[in-house]
């Protein structure tokens, strides 16, 4: 049995605690099960976090760049913008490694989405989220990947709301694998836009 240490850093325990919530749903996200796999004890998350709610919160405010969080590989930039867009569906696929897992994350959405607090945090990162997107669009067009005039913000937006209404309609529809679904329904987003086929 692997002793449990005194400390932990914060990114230690948001490390900890997003492992968790890949196997459990958020009933199961308890202080008691995230201290067990974070090798601490959960009265040492208490006094520094006082509730799970202000840890989520902390973990919010804390959170890393979403940019970052975007890229299949943060390490290997792709070759292009419209790769990088196509590595995005990737990276959106991974809620949905198996439907329970994206049965948990649809639930996790839903919690965050009610609590007012917490929402306010996770919209500042999906609007970021979003700006990136967008960004990669213009940097696409303007590479001539996609068509001159495409409404950038317009098509960041459908973007968006393609990948994200991907989980839910994949989570019911288990057509395929996700990284398929995902990828096939942003293409269909792309298609009229591209300045030459790919």
């Amino acid at each position: 049995m692997t002793p449990r240490r005194r400390k932990a850093e914060d990114a230690d325990v948001f490390a900890a605690m997003s492992r968790l919530m890949q196997r459990v749903g958020p009933d199961e996200l308890t202080l008691v099960a995230i201290a067990a796999e974070a090798g601490i004890t959960a009265g040492a998350l208490v006094q520094r976090f006082g509730s799970r709610r202000e840890l989520m919160l902390t973990h919010w405010r804390q959170a890393a760049n979403p940019k970052r969080h975007l890229s299949p590989a943060p390490d290997a930039p792709p070759d292009s913008p419209l790769d990088a867009l196509r590595g995005i569906a990737a990276v959106y696929a991974r809620l949905a490694t198996s439907p329970g897992a994206a049965l948990r994350n649809l639930a996790y959405m839903q919690r965050d989405a009610a609590d007012p607090v917490i929402r306010r945090h996770v919209l500042r990162h999906a609007r970021a989220a979003r700006a990136h997107v967008a960004q990669l669009v213009a940097d696409a067009v303007a590479r001539g990947e996609l068509l001159p005039g495409t409404d950038v913000a317009a098509l960041a937006h459908t973007i968006d709301v393609t990948l994200l209404g991907s989980l839910l309609s994949w989570a019911l529809h288990r057509d395929g694998a996700a990284t398929t679904y995902f990828r096939r329904n942003l293409d269909a987003v792309l298609r009229p836009y591209l300045q030459k086929p790919t």
